[in-house]
C-alpha cells in the first residue's frame, strides 16, 4: 500500500546530534532539552551511530551503569537500519515494525540527510496506526484492564461513587445501589 508520502516530506531534516565521547547523563539531558527520543551520533561531522532512550535505560542504567561516567560510544547502536529519502512512508513504517524500531535514519547516496520517527509518520498518515498494531503483544496481561473484571475496590460507573464492591451489570461496574436500581 503506497501513501504518496514520501519519506522526505516529513523527515526531521536536521536531527539532534551529540560526538561519541559525550556522556550519557548528558545525551539524556539533551534528549529531555529538545524533547526528543534519539540523537544521532556524529564524529568529524560523519553520522557513527544513534542513541535512544531506551537504550540508556535498558543498556546502562538497568545494569547498574553510571551514565555520569559511561559515554555514548559504549552504547549506541552502529548498525543501522536506514532509508531512503525517495522512499514512500508506508515501506518506512514497515522497516520500522518488522525491525522493532521508533527512529530511523534517513540516508541519501551514503549521507544521513535525516531521521524519520514513528510519530513523524503517524502525524503525516494516522491511517497507518493500525499496521503497526498487529506487531504489539498484550504483556503482562494481569496488569492490565482489557477484559478484566474489577472483582473488589472502584468506581462505580454509575453514581461515580468509591466502592469497596461493585458488580458487573450490562457491561458496567456498578455499586450496590446502583444495580439494584438496574434490575
Amino acid at each position: 500500500m503506497k501513501t504518496g508520502y514520501k519519506v522526505y516530506d516529513c523527515m526531521t531534516t536536521k536531527p539532534v546530534s551529540v560526538s561519541s565521547d559525550t556522556s550519557l547523563e548528558q545525551c539524556a539531558r539533551m534528549m529531555a532539552k529538545n524533547h526528543v527520543g534519539a540523537l544521532v551520533i556524529k564524529d568529524d561531522h560523519k553520522s557513527a551511530g544513534l542513541i535512544t532512550e531506551q537504550d540508556i535505560v535498558r543498556k546502562a542504567i538497568a545494569k547498574g551503569i553510571n551514565p555520569l561516567t559511561k559515554n555514548v560510544r559504549d552504547f549506541m547502536e552502529k548498525k543501522l537500519k536506514t532509508i531512503s529519502p525517495n522512499d514512500d512512508i508506508y515501506d518506512a513504517l514497515i522497516v520500522m515494525r518488522d525491525s522493532n524500531i521508533r527512529h530511523l535514519p534517513v540516508v541519501d547516496n551514503g549521507k544521513m540527510v535525516g531521521l524519520l520517527t514513528l510519530k513523524d509518520v503517524l502525524k503525516i498518515e494516522p491511517s497507518l496506526f493500525d499496521l503497526l498494531v498487529e506487531k504489539f503483544e498484550l504483556r503482562e496481561e494481569k496488569r492490565k484492564p482489557i477484559d478484566r473484571i474489577i472483582e473488589r475496590e472502584a468506581i462505580c460507573q454509575g453514581c461515580g461513587a468509591y466502592v469497596e464492591d461493585v458488580v458487573k451489570v450490562k457491561g458496567s461496574l456498578l455499586c450496590e445501589r446502583c444495580a439494584k436500581e438496574q434490575s
